[in-house]
């Protein structure tokens, strides 16, 4: 009787075991892609496309895009003599029927000239020596200067020396403009700074600062020891979540990947999330509310740069999406980014920065420009969800070969050749 049970038990098993595996095919995949995952023995690639994706074609995917690029009206940058730049840009808001964004402005004699010859006024970077300053618009396109928001306080202050990459949080009607602070020159060492902000009633401001610091740089030997960057607030289960940047790693290896910091109140404590860093990749923080998670333009640096990334928990990521030409330093205009809702609708504009426009590194300066895409739930626009862009060849000549590597290749065909004679 014993025996009996032993075999009914391994009977069931195998049945089971059965019943949970796809059946083999001999046909062809279907000539139409199936929209739902077909029920039959697929290669890692189709189970891919099917388990990891929202569609297993790109122009069905919300969180698939391609960007477009506009200039921006309304800025002048000194002929691009490399004394004025204006580079990472906050969120917008829409405020009283305007939009606001905040960005890095640097006006200094000279165009950066290194962190060895720079001084009280001889910026080292184009970063460096800098103000947040503020602009508005009533179409995105054009916008007016405003002036400067938040001033490089006196020494020893935090930021003393620059204050640079600020984003912007509204937070039971007051708002609150996170920044870098640097205390010395940039590439000294690295880009080494922690976070500080500074509060007002009104978008307008005036803004007082906290001169705190909000977001230390973490313990010696931990990944962010040196810096925290790109802070990025948004308000998720009714406190504010941080995300931001940090460079590890001693040069030419560096390594740049992004973390998160929560706090129930503005002015912290902030805690570190204990699975730091939450995105190998990405070399600024750009995300926004979408459904009950979060996405992430993961632009630059990292082994999944230039994909779209999701978090339903607001942690673990997985990649959504991958593109092409995505915005450097994106920010975006994002309505929920502060509602705490749990039906994030996306985005569809925002702006960005083009570095060293001119292409000449003695002139370096940055300017701002605006980008277009469709990671909206409440647009369909098909022209976005192109997934074959043609480039002219200008972009792609414009990546040309480097001297040394010209060197190189001469040297490796007067090898083979003198071999093959």
């Amino acid at each position: 009787m014993k025996n009996n049970f032993v075999y009914l038990f391994f009977a069931i098993a195998l049945f089971s075991c059965i019943q949970q595996e796809k059946p083999t095919v001999t046909a062809g995949f279907p000539f139409v892609l199936p929209q739902e995952k077909p029920e039959r023995q697929l290669s890692a690639a189709m189970e891919r496309i099917y388990d990891d994706y929202a569609s297993p074609q790109p122009q069905n995917n919300e969180l698939f895009s391609q960007f477009k690029y506009t200039e921006l009206k309304g800025f002048d940058y000194h002929d691009h003599d490399g004394t004025i730049t204006r580079r990472d840009p906050s969120k917008i808001i829409l405020h009283d029927g305007k939009y606001y964004v905040w960005y890095t402005y640097r006006k200094t004699p000279t165009p950066p000239q290194g962190a060895k010859h720079c001084n009280d006024t001889i910026p080292s970077s184009d970063w460096d020596l800098s103000e947040i300053w503020y602009a508005t618009s009533t179409d995105g396109f054009t916008w007016e200067e405003q002036g400067v928001a938040i001033r490089r306080p006196e020494k020893p202050a935090v930021g003393w020396r620059s204050v640079t990459t600020s984003d912007i949080l509204e937070w039971k009607g007051k708002y609150y403009l996170y920044y870098q602070g640097f205390m010395e020159a940039s590439g000294k060492r690295g880009d080494d700074c922690p976070v500080t902000v500074s509060y007002a009633d009104s978008p307008e401001g005036p803004w007082t600062p906290y001169n705190k610091i909000v977001i230390a740089n973490g313990a010696e030997g931990e990944w962010d020891q040196y810096s925290i960057h790109d802070p990025y607030p948004l308000v998720h289960d009714g406190k504010i979540y941080i995300y931001y940047k940090s460079d590890f790693g001693e040069k030419p290896d560096l390594v740049r990947m992004q973390g998160l910091a929560i706090a129930e109140d503005p002015l912290g404590p902030f805690e570190k999330h204990p699975l730091n860093p939450l995105i190998t990749s990405g070399h600024e923080t750009s995300l926004f509310p979408f459904k009950k998670g979060v996405a992430a333009l993961v632009y630059k640096d990292g082994p999944e740069h230039n994909t779209i990334q999701y978090a339903e928990d607001w942690v673990n990521f997985e990649i959504a999406a991958i593109t092409e030409l995505m915005p450097y330093a994106a920010a975006p205009y994002v309505p929920d980014a502060f509602t705490d809702t749990r039906d994030g609708r996306g985005i569809s504009w925002g702006l960005a920065h083009f570095i060293n426009v001119t292409g000449n590194w003695s002139k370096f300066s940055s300017k701002l420009v605006r980008f277009d895409c469709d990671l909206s739930r409440d647009i369909h626009d098909p022209e976005m969800k192109h997934h074959r862009v043609v480039h002219k060849p200008e972009v792609y000549y414009r990546q040309g070969l480097s001297k040394q590597q010209k060197d190189r290749i001469a040297k490796e065909n007067k090898s083979v050749l003198s071999m093959g004679s």
